[in-house]
């Protein structure tokens, strides 16, 4: 069985996800960090490419994913 951090982690590596994140915060928030999201989509779908939602959260002053981490809410 997967665990739930790894699922998301697998998520957020393919370019579709980035790209559609990206766009969400575009339209939603008006503090996100485009240069921060370009540099994301540029890398997402390689095999080296590896994204946990706290560094999207932190890197790109994301609104769109929240992270809890903690027995109750798990690692991600």
């Amino acid at each position: 069985m997967h665990e739930p951090k790894d699922v998301v982690k697998n998520w957020l590596r393919v370019r579709d996800t980035i790209e559609f994140l990206g766009l969400w915060e575009t339209i939603n928030n008006p503090n996100s960090k485009g240069v921060e999201f370009d540099s994301f989509r540029k890398k997402a779908g390689s095999n080296a490419f590896t994204l946990s939602p706290q560094r999207w959260i932190k890197n790109t002053n994301s609104i769109g994913i929240i992270s809890k981490s903690g027995r109750e809410y798990g690692s991600s």
